[in-house]
């Protein structure tokens, strides 16, 4: 697993590349990460290192956390998050990890929580069909039929699709290609929308696939060689 950052929602815009072609983004505004923790296999059977996200008042912690900080000598934090990596010893207790770390990377994969729904019947939330819309049907138009079986083996099975609680899940989006980063003032631009609504908290990590897209200006950029050499060609 590759460290990664916690981040806020703030929405989307679009920006315009220097073809004028407009791209739609969601901007994130990235928070600094600081490293309470740092784990190695003598310790724990593993490598990795704890960051902490977020300032957090002293009068929120409990008396654990209280002399977990104090002992650490650092201000609280509010989320505490592990990154596993191979080789946990070239970082320190104390090192701050910014944008910078997504410095060569052209793509990212992102987990946040979608936006709750509430109850929701199952044409909303599993896209039913529902029963027919005559006369013949009495008040169970939008409803979902039937969910068990007969006697045998008589009970509904776990994971049918019912009506219920919808959203309010976390997600993970792959592949999410960076169209612009602002180290100023830690903002990333991502092509395309996340989810989560605004001023939700976001989990950036650098992708785990191999990627071999290109991205929107990879792609401008062959296809001003192509026309070149073409018109070098006559």
């Amino acid at each position: 697993m590759s460290i990664g950052l916690i981040g806020t929602k703030i929405g989307m815009t679009r920006e315009f590349m220097e073809t004028g072609q407009s791209v739609p983004v969601t901007v994130i505004k990235v928070e600094k990460g600081r490293v309470l923790d740092v784990i190695t296999k003598d310790k724990r059977g593993y490598n990795a290192i704890k960051v902490g996200f977020f300032k957090l008042k002293n009068s929120k912690l409990s008396k654990q956390m209280k002399g977990y900080f104090a002992k650490k000598n650092t201000e609280p934090k509010k989320i505490l998050k592990e990154f596993r990596l191979e080789n946990s010893e070239q970082y320190k207790e104390g090192n701050e990890l910014g944008l910078e770390i997504f410095k060569d990377q052209k793509f990212v994969d992102v987990r946040s929580k979608t936006i709750g729904k509430g109850f929701a019947g199952v044409m909303k939330r599993w896209n039913f069909g529902g029963l027919r819309a005559s006369h013949g049907v009495s008040v169970s138009h939008r409803s979902h039929g039937s969910t068990g079986q007969r006697q045998d083996p008589g009970k509904v099975f776990k994971g049918k699709k019912m009506a219920g609680h919808m959203g309010d899940k976390l997600r993970t989006m792959l592949n999410l290609e960076i169209v612009k980063s602002d180290l100023d003032n830690n903002l990333l631009y991502l092509k395309g929308s996340i989810p989560g609504g605004k001023n939700s908290t976001v989990l950036l990590r650098g992708s785990i696939k191999n990627i071999s897209r290109k991205t929107i200006k990879e792609k401008h950029d062959a296809k001003v060689k192509a026309a070149a050499a073409k018109k070098g060609k006559k």
